[in-house]
């Protein structure tokens, strides 16, 4: 099977934010409404396993949160651990557990596919699962019962080269892997906390030109747009103090093939929107 054929049991690829640090098991102050922070991204992650429809064989992660290795590196652990790369939170947070099966064989055919479209690539028997991963996961599927592999970024960060990453991942849909690119469309941690009147409005501005450019119905055009989305003028400042939280989504786009975006999810911390993609 390849991306020209695709099966009618195709899974899709989703984009998901993954929030700030252990957010689900922390207490936040109510608005009026009594409504919490990340009340609507708890909501959003806790019914896509019902939206997708059906369980898959395993699910490929591409996490912001793995980003220093010089060529996309796959995790091969059968029982990977936990990485608690968050920092100043509290005690309880660093107990958690998330036992969800690794998957070597999958592991060993997202290497395959890497290397038939000329890719060079790395394993990792080692790595835990970062909050990119766990956080998340522990509200799609809580019960740990989805046999999950991740893959890194490359330390690039550039559009391009994760595009063809992702191009190469495509064909993994047909065979019953789900692919979820794990990160966030806003992510400026010094105006995380701030309500800023000129910075919301650039958050806006750079949510709504991604949407419209996520939803390109032209692959090649999409791709393009895409690959060009630090020449937007709100781009950077959305995304301080590096864009890898960005670069899963990437790796989205080019695994979607000819399926277009659309928007599934969006929500503001503040007043700067965060959104969260599926496509097929």
């Amino acid at each position: 099977m390849n991306s020209e054929t695709p099966s009618r049991n195709r899974l899709p690829v989703v984009f998901i934010p993954h929030g700030g640090g252990p957010w689900p098991f922390m207490d936040f102050p109510k608005n009026e409404a009594g409504k919490g922070p990340w009340d609507d991204l708890g909501a959003f992650l806790r019914g896509l396993d019902a939206s997708i429809g059906r369980r898959p064989k395993a699910v490929l992660v591409v996490s912001g949160h793995w980003e220093k290795e010089p060529v996309p590196t796959v995790s091969t652990a059968a029982q990977p651990g936990m990485l608690f790369d968050y920092y100043n939170f509290p005690a309880h947070t660093y107990e958690l557990s998330y036992p969800a099966p690794g998957a070597p064989d999958v592991a060993a055919r997202v290497r395959q596919v890497l290397a038939e479209a000329g890719m060079e690539s790395a394993d990792n028997a080692e790595r835990g699962y970062d909050h990119g991963v766990f956080i998340p996961f522990m509200l799609i599927y809580p019960k740990a019962d989805v046999p999950i592999v991740m893959m890194s970024l490359k330390n690039t960060l550039d559009a391009g080269s994760h595009i063809a990453i992702g191009r190469a991942l495509e064909r993994l849909r047909d065979e019953d892997i789900l692919i979820v690119a794990s990160g966030m469309t806003y992510h400026n941690m010094p105006m995380f906390r701030k309500a800023e009147e000129a910075h919301v409005a650039q958050s806006v501005r750079f949510d709504d030109w991604l949407k419209d450019a996520i939803e390109d119905k032209d692959p090649a055009s999409r791709a393009e747009r895409i690959s060009a989305w630090d020449k937007n003028p709100d781009a950077l400042a959305c995304h301080v103090p590096d864009h890898d939280h960005l670069v899963p989504l990437f790796v989205a786009v080019g695994a979607a093939g000819a399926d277009a975006g659309e928007r599934i999810f969006r929500t503001d911390y503040l007043g700067k929107p965060y959104s969260g993609y599926r496509f097929g």
